[in-house]
């Protein structure tokens, strides 16, 4: 069976040399006679994986000894609550950017802890954006400050990033190591691993290690961030084969490196956006200046014409292309790991589905 183009949001492409890797170990990890989901988080095997992982995350971040990489699970959905649970306390406030469903999520859990300032809100605005540098209204004090830096399901993305004053929290999960950016400017960054980094199951979360140290003590253990640093992540047994998945994933953005990893995002999403904009027949939902790389958003004439659209692709192997529910259209996840033929072949079937349908 050959493989197709993915273009889902995730649980998304992996790259295939790190999947092959994976399939050649699955029953018998290097000798050991184990599979890696079968042995102990507490051996030597183990922690050798467990270890690069964490140190292949610190240089593909550039990241100092200040701060700890931790692996959490749960999803970012867990770390919503979680981030709020450890550092918003009673008479405090953190800010919160509204630019779509997952900063509306964020939000929604951040509120049952304690008080939100909506710091700017875009995300009922048609065509989506994201808010600008301007319209950003911070709180003096706030204990944190929580953007989310691509919109999945908008496909909006932040290219700049604020200057708050107070901690800044990013929920990178949809775009975390696919562009150039300062993670020393962040007290916090999270991502679920399923978009860009390994499966679903498992979270990153970067932290600085002083900001940490300032959580919510009363809290229970396996929700305190200071748990997994002070335990390395391994207080209890944690989803040993995503962070297998995770490494063998970093190793290869390792070796591609990521100034060529960065360039191929950008290039690969511009081949998508040239082709809606060359047009009338495609409609770009975003607004230009804030359209996401990983997720491009498009309608076409009709919604009949939209389910043709997918349906036609599928058959030519492209699939996943169904914008997501709440919104409908088109979209076409391109994470890291997508290949450049995906995007070649999606392209040439949107310029010959013009052809047969404009």
């Amino acid at each position: 069976m050959s493989r197709i183009h993915n273009f889902s949001a995730g649980p998304a492409v992996l790259p295939l040399e790190a999947l092959q890797e994976a399939q050649a170990d699955l029953v018998d990890y290097k000798g050991s006679g184990m599979s890696i989901m079968e042995m102990s988080h507490r051996g030597k095997e183990y922690d050798a994986i467990h270890n690069e992982a964490i140190a292949n995350v610190k240089e593909l971040m550039g990241l100092s000894d200040d701060y700890a990489v931790l692996f959490i699970q749960g999803g970012a959905s867990l770390q919503f609550a979680m981030l709020p649970m450890n550092f918003l306390g009673q008479g405090q406030t953190a800010d919160y950017i509204n630019a779509g469903s997952w900063g509306t999520a964020a939000i929604k859990q951040a509120r049952m802890i304690g008080n939100v300032n909506i710091a700017a809100e875009c995300h009922k605005d048609i065509p989506t954006r994201m808010p600008e540098l301007k319209e950003m209204k911070w709180t003096p004090g706030a204990v944190y400050s929580h953007i989310t830096t691509n919109e999945t399901i908008a496909g909006t993305q932040l290219k700049e990033m604020p200057v708050t004053g107070s901690p800044l929290i990013a929920d990178m999960s949809s775009d975390i190591l696919s562009c150039p950016v300062d993670y020393s400017k962040f007290a916090m960054v999270y991502a679920g691993a399923q978009k860009n980094l390994g499966p679903s199951g498992l979270a990153l979360v970067v932290i600085r290690k002083d900001f940490a140290a300032k959580g919510n003590i009363a809290l229970p253990t396996m929700l305190k961030y200071q748990t997994f640093i002070d335990e390395n992540s391994l207080y209890n047994t944690p989803p040993c084969f995503g962070i297998y998945m995770l490494c063998l994933t970093t190793r290869w953005m390792k070796k591609m490196t990521l100034q060529k990893l960065f360039k191929q995002n950008r290039d690969k999403a511009q081949l998508i956006y040239d082709a809606i904009d060359s047009t009338g027949f495609y409609r770009g939902t975003a607004k230009k200046e804030f359209r996401s790389d990983m997720n491009i958003t498009f309608r076409l004439p009709t919604e009949e014409l939209e389910e043709i659209f997918i349906k036609q692709a599928s058959e030519v192997g492209m699939k996943q292309l169904k914008g997501h529910r709440m919104v409908g259209g088109i979209r076409a996840s391109v994470y890291n790991a997508f290949p450049v033929a995906g995007v070649e072949a999606l392209v040439s079937f949107m310029k010959d589905f013009e052809k047969r349908n404009g």
